[in-house]
């Protein structure tokens, strides 16, 4: 009778734990989901979601609402996804300073432990930019100009830890120079100090920088690809510019709360895939000088498991370190 009472029981205990979230699964999604930005509008990764959100939002049948969360060197909008159900409604779209933060400063969540991903999305170099006000015109003037004197010129980032700076941190070393960073809440206002001449140097994203480069309110310097830019042909590379091997790219990608249902993940990174394909999404990857750089659920994982180990190598031996 007890056996006979248990057998009724588990198949219970199941339909009310598993069976609901395999349902919620299989119908995701039920409501609007959210893209959470850890950077100011108007940034690379803001661009990115406002891509590629009409379409999924078509495709999914409910709206992809694009929340802009700057602040902590991307610490504030970590923590909500963090934090948030772990039901696949609450998207971090993010970069590398993701694979960065854990390593350079003490964090309210555990990166690898309470996130999982979705998809990389999209990749482009970076830009040495210069206010029109620094007398130089290329990278070795830039470079002759920083040892003349050394502490005194400064750079913009998006953030105090994250890639630029990561990148920066290395050239330095490699060039033997000594440049002093000041940090923003994003590519557009930091791209915004160097316009205002608040800082002189800018390392950033093409998509943030190309447009006052074409009006002459910013001077390209370098990008900081192998190989030239298709959006700025006339641009060396750091690579090509006596500092052979240098290569800094850009990456970005989105990751939720840890315990998802497994469904639904794999249905958001499909139409991630199927957003970024769409014609409107090329054309505005392009014009932002990014390209399409789609990773599924286990590549993207594998790739960043590569990121947080040479990372963690990279922030020791540079020291770079945000309390």
């Amino acid at each position: 009778m007890i056996k006979h009472t248990y057998g009724w029981i588990l198949p219970l205990v199941w339909m009310v734990t598993g069976f609901p979230t395999w349902v919620s699964a299989q119908n995701y999604p039920t409501r609007s989901v959210r893209f959470i930005i850890p950077f100011a509008a108007g940034g690379t990764i803001d661009v990115i979601g406002r891509l590629v959100g009409p379409s999924m939002s078509k495709n999914l049948g409910q709206a992809m609402v694009v929340e802009n969360r700057p602040g902590g060197g991307t610490v504030i909008a970590c923590e909500i996804v963090a934090h948030a159900p772990a039901d696949a409604y609450t998207i971090l779209l993010m970069g590398p300073s993701y694979t960065i933060n854990l390593f350079a400063r003490p964090l309210p969540y555990d990166t690898e432990r309470d996130f999982t991903t979705i998809a990389r999305l999209a990749a482009n170099p970076l830009l040495v930019s210069v206010h029109p006000s620094l007398p130089v015109k290329s990278p070795k003037e830039l470079i002759a100009l920083a040892r003349s004197k050394p502490g005194e010129l400064t750079y913009a980032t998006a953030s105090p830890t994250g890639f630029q700076r990561l990148a920066a941190e290395q050239f330095k070393r490699l060039a033997g120079i000594d440049i002093v960073n000041i940090p923003y809440q994003g590519g557009a206002p930091a791209t915004i100090a160097v316009l205002g001449g608040h800082t002189t140097i800018l390392l950033g994203n093409l998509s943030e920088a190309t447009p006052f480069v074409a009006s002459g309110k910013l001077r390209a310097i370098a990008v900081t690809s192998l190989e030239r830019s298709d959006f700025l042909k006339e641009v060396p590379t750091l690579n090509e510019s006596g500092y052979a091997g240098y290569e800094a790219t850009n990456w970005f990608g989105a990751v939720t709360r840890a315990g998802a249902p497994k469904a639904a993940i794999e249905r958001l990174s499909v139409e991630f895939k199927r957003a970024l394909e769409t014609q409107e999404a090329k054309a505005g990857l392009h014009k932002n000088g990014l390209y399409n750089a789609y990773m599924n659920v286990e590549k993207f994982d594998v790739f960043l498991n590569q990121q947080f180990r040479a990372n963690e190598k990279t922030v020791k031996s540079t020291g770079m370190r945000m309390e």
